[in-house]
């Protein structure tokens, strides 16, 4: 089971592909919470190079609403990552699946949830 959304931008560089992730993002209602260059973490760390690789935070402050009050516990799945790495022939855009991510919690009510907002990342993804 493919446990995340995909799409490789080929007409644009990693930072272009950030601004306009984001922008996608925010017009689905998602704010960034963090953000890791993880490039940048592996040279600190342990002095490898590696090609342009994010990781962005995104929640859906209603969405995560609704899925806390199914699940208090459920914030140890949240927030929805969104990778962004440099790869032959543009940089690709991966958002996780929700649903995916949700199979292991036996909740209804969270299922529909989680269904909603992969719909609603389908599109951001789409929409970069």
């Amino acid at each position: 089971m493919a446990y995340t959304i995909d799409r490789i931008i080929t007409d644009a560089d990693i930072d272009t592909v950030d601004s306009r992730t984001r922008t996608a993002l925010a017009d689905k209602g998602f704010g960034v919470l963090t953000e890791i260059d993880v490039a940048a973490t592996m040279k600190k760390k342990i002095n490898k190079d590696m090609p342009p690789y994010r990781i962005l935070g995104a929640c859906n402050p209603d969405m995560a609403w609704q899925a806390i009050g199914m699940e208090p516990r459920i914030g140890a799945m949240l927030p929805c990552n969104v990778i962004l790495r440099q790869v032959d022939g543009g940089v690709e855009v991966s958002a996780i699946d929700p649903g995916a991510s949700m199979m292991a919690v036996e909740n209804p009510g969270l299922t529909a949830v989680a269904g909603e907002v992969r719909g609603m990342l389908e599109e951001v993804v789409a929409a970069i």
